[in-house]
């Protein structure tokens, strides 16, 4: 999976996790990171993720043949969403465990299937190419035009 995130296949990365693993994915909207914060969205990102993951563990531990697990989890940085089941954090997790580099991936290509469909929205910012991302693209346009409507308040552009 390394080697294709390095050579730009995440995509590939990405089909290879949803059919190897049991995942889920957690998404917070603009406005919810200006309530909270970043850190508090990215948190209930994790948490929603985790969820999500676990309506599906059942049925996908019966298809391997798998009768009996326990939850635990990792995840990167130096906070632990607040999950049901013992959660540790550890920076740069994602560089050195496979699950939280696979979480990662989804994380990472399911943002940016959300920022390629903002795009045909608001096709002036740009977002099929910097996927929202703060490259230097990405800031000029928004000194030139200002934010978009998906664009988080509390991000400083200037």
């Amino acid at each position: 999976i390394r080697t294709l995130i390095e050579s730009g296949m995440s995509d590939i990365a990405e089909e290879i996790i949803k059919e190897k693993a049991c995942w889920g994915i957690g998404l917070v909207d603009h406005a919810t990171i200006d309530r909270i914060n970043i850190l508090q969205a990215s948190l209930l990102a994790m948490k929603t993720a985790y969820s999500n993951m676990i309506q599906k563990l059942p049925e996908w531990a019966k298809v391997l043949g798998i009768t009996s697990y326990k939850l635990n989890g990792i995840t990167d940085g130096t906070k632990c969403p607040e999950v049901s089941f013992e959660c540790r954090c550890e920076p740069k997790a994602d560089g050195k465990y496979p699950e939280v580099m696979a979480a990662s991936i989804l994380a990472k290509t399911e943002r940016d299937r959300v920022m390629i469909e903002y795009a045909k929205k608001y096709p002036e910012y740009g977002y099929e190419r910097h996927k929202g991302y703060a490259t230097k693209e990405h800031l000029e346009i928004l000194r030139r035009i200002g934010p978009s409507p998906i664009q988080r308040q509390s991000f400083n552009y200037k």
